[in-house]
């Protein structure tokens, strides 16, 4: 009779393909899958599984662990998610090649994009590394709960060919453009996944500059994308404002179909952006139907902010009375907070505009006193809320102005009360537009941002919040399968970045498994934490109902804690088909 390091048997399996699930059984040998239906023989590890789901673990490959990934194994929040890989090193910022002397200014960048606290990279990360490949050699000699692979991001390789010219607008030379695809080829020859940019008015840094990419030419985004062809693989990943003048899908287009290469993109619902959605996603089908290969990145829900005194935005920021805490230690905010006459003297202040950057006066403007956006995030909040749970209606019910209940409620449960204010994907006011996206083969499930924007979001969550809402519990419209959904989040996201060793329960794949007691899934409620290095803090939430997460045959997750285990690793390159069956 056989042995196996691991069977799990009477398992519900959700196989990633999008067939019907069915009743079974997974043999697992040397990190791999080796048997899938009925088991027979032992193993020196059984898990039963009885009234459980069994998935592939979840690929995620929108997230900014740029840093993390270099000191930390256990990659919360999103390991503590069901994602077993992470694709990191999006929207041209990160911290290769970097020059010794662009150190400060590549955190900076960092900073200032992605609300990374700059004290905790500044301590956290070693430097160990210059060029692109030595960064892959870097993240290679730490062991984690799960695999990593990475862009080369625009922003470091501009810095790193420009030095101090790289300014907003700067013009790079035909040399430079030269150099710049240089290092994207070798950069992705050595075990990149991909290239990265933004061109974004939203992306600054912590200096209040635009992001390198923002200026670019068209020529010079589609040579390194050339470069990528050179090296025969490698994603063109972008975030946008679309501006129409900038024919983003006309010359993403060019370069796909040259190159035969994807690019992908952001594609979020907002009444900022020049070109709406919908109008994004036919003319990216335009080009498709004419040969190339552009995917939208959708998330799942509304992105946004969650607002906390301690977190890095909430209404009040531009008061006066504020602005004369904003520096106290926290528990002496927290009494001026409590105090019936410093809140009295804050209400009763206006916002001081004057030094708002006029390109997001109006988001500003919606955090500050748009009462009919922000939500009241009680205990079971829903993420999809209605107008009824809008600060505005709450506080008309309660006899109160809004700036009132905000105030009350932020003081909350020791004055660590949550405000939610989705700026994107709400338009609306529900999530009905993402319905027929859902189950298009032009988009894919993404855009958590898992380690990033530590003290507004969480949304490295999306693979629960999928679950729950979408498909168990959503009220105010159509639901997806969860055979569909397990796919989306698994296979999809794998093939795009030619990861297809895993994403799949079936012989030869990598053993990539969750454990979930659907019918116990639910999100928990989201706290700050300071536990990343210098004290930096970070917006954290778990869940109930994963009984257990295995990456590469070892259980790195159960009921939630982790087991010590880190059998993850670096990704470099994709992973061929060619593997899998040479592995069986």
């Amino acid at each position: 009779m056989p042995r196996y390091d691991l069977v799990i048997r009477n398992g519900t399996i959700v196989d990633g393909t999008g067939g019907k699930q069915f009743n079974g059984d997974v043999a697992v040998s040397d990190g791999l899958i080796v048997k899938v239906g009925e088991v027979e023989g032992s193993a020196a590890e059984e898990i039963d599984a009885t009234g459980l789901i069994v998935t592939p673990g979840f690929v995620d490959i929108h997230t900014h662990y740029d840093g993390q990934a270099t000191w930390d194994q256990e990659m919360a929040p999103s390991s503590w998610h069901g994602v077993t890989t992470v694709v990191m090193g999006n929207c041209g910022v990160g911290f290769a090649p970097a020059a010794p002397d662009r150190h400060e200014w590549l955190i900076g960048l960092m900073e200032g994009v992605e609300d990374i606290p700059g004290t905790a990279l500044a301590e956290g990360m070693k430097w160990d590394w210059e060029t692109f490949p030595e960064y892959l050699d870097a993240l290679e000699k730490l062991p984690r709960t799960v695999d990593v692979g990475t862009h080369v991001p625009h922003g470091a390789v501009r810095a790193y060919v420009l030095g101090d010219r790289e300014q907003p607008g700067a013009v790079p030379t035909d040399d430079d453009i030269a150099r710049m695809a240089e290092i994207v080829e070798d950069g992705v020859r050595a075990g990149a996944l991909g290239f990265s940019t933004s061109r974004t008015v939203l992306h600054r840094s912590i200096d209040g500059e635009v992001v390198p990419g923002t200026t670019a030419t068209k020529e010079e985004l589609i040579e390194i994308g050339r470069a990528m062809g050179r090296a025969g693989h490698g994603v063109f990943e972008m975030a946008s404002d679309m501006r129409r003048e900038w024919d983003e899908f006309g010359w993403m287009g060019a370069m796909s179909r040259e190159t035969g290469l994807p690019c992908t993109y952001a594609a979020l619902q907002s009444i900022a952006k020049e070109m709406p959605l919908e109008e994004q996603i036919a003319c990216m089908r335009a080009e498709n139907d004419n040969g190339a290969n552009i995917v939208a990145q959708i998330a799942l829900r509304g992105n946004g902010i969650v607002m906390a005194w301690q977190g890095t935005v909430h209404p009040f920021r531009l008061r006066p009375s504020w602005q004369a805490i904003a520096d106290l230690p926290w528990e002496e905010q927290k009494a001026r907070l409590l105090d019936p006459v410093f809140k009295a003297r804050l209400l009763a202040e206006a916002n001081d505009f004057s030094e708002v950057n006029p390109d997001i006066a109006g988001l500003v403007m919606v955090v500050c006193c748009g009462w009919t956006m922000q939500f009241e995030m009680d205990p079971d909040f829903d993420y999809e809320p209605q107008a009824d749970a809008s600060i505005q209606t709450r506080a008309a019910a309660a006899g109160v102005s809004p700036e009132e209940y905000a105030y009350d409620l932020l003081c909350r449960d020791e004055a660590k009360g949550f405000i939610y204010l989705p700026l994107l994907n709400y338009a609306d006011g529900n999530l009905d537009f993402l319905e027929v996206l859902q189950v298009a083969d032009d988009t894919v499930n993404s855009l958590s941002d898992g380690g990033a924007h530590c003290g507004t979001i969480c949304d490295a969550a999306s693979p629960t919040f999928m679950l729950q809402h979408w498909v168990r519990d959503r009220k105010r419209g159509g639901r997806i399968s969860l055979e569909h959904a397990i796919k989306r989040q698994c296979r999809d996201t794998a093939r795009l970045y030619g990861l297809e060793d895993r994403g799949v329960i079936a012989p030869g794949y990598l053993a990539d498994l969750n454990l979930i007691d659907l019918n116990r899934l639910k999100l928990g409620k989201p706290w700050l934490a300071f536990d990343l290095p210098a004290g930096g803090k970070r917006l954290l939430q778990k869940a109930d109902g994963y009984v257990a997460t295995i990456k590469n045959g070892r259980v790195t997750f159960q009921n939630g804690e982790w087991t010590g285990e880190a059998p993850g690793g670096l990704i470099r390159g994709p992973q061929r088909v060619e593997m899998l069956e040479a592995a069986e």
